[in-house]
């Protein structure tokens, strides 16, 4: 059965009862209340277009937490690798883009200056 969230509504989540792999489609169908082989026929025909329905099963199967579990797949792995380094250099990388990306230009604050070179390789006006 669903188990109910901190709100009290219906929590998402991948089911052990009535699984077929991981319990994606189970999961989905109880949450939403439409048959599950319903759900296992859309992942099917979704796959002969690209892969499209193994990917997204794939997806589903990471973020939708098992029957039991207070977290995801992705959540876990998020959550063990928060404290290393790889995690903290990207997060101190990703700020160092939003803030140039939010200040364009050179770092030290000087207006760029590019050269044209015409196709016999002379140098053409600086602008």
């Amino acid at each position: 059965m669903s188990e109910m969230n901190v709100y009290g509504g219906k929590r998402l989540q991948r089911t052990r009862n009535g699984r077929m792999l991981a319990g994606v489609c189970s999961g989905i169908g109880e949450y939403v209340g439409i048959d599950p082989n319903i759900l296992r026929l859309a992942f099917a025909i979704a796959t002969f277009f690209g892969g499209l329905g193994i990917g997204a099963y794939a997806v589903a199967w990471i973020l939708i937490p098992e029957e039991g579990a207070p977290t995801s797949i992705a959540q876990n792995i998020l959550e063990k690798q928060k404290d290393s380094h790889l995690w903290h250099d990207m997060r101190l990388k990703f700020e160092g883009f939003q803030r140039n990306f939010s200040q364009p230009g050179r770092p030290d604050g000087q207006q760029a200056t590019y050269t044209r070179t015409g196709a016999d390789g002379s140098e053409g006006p600086r602008g």
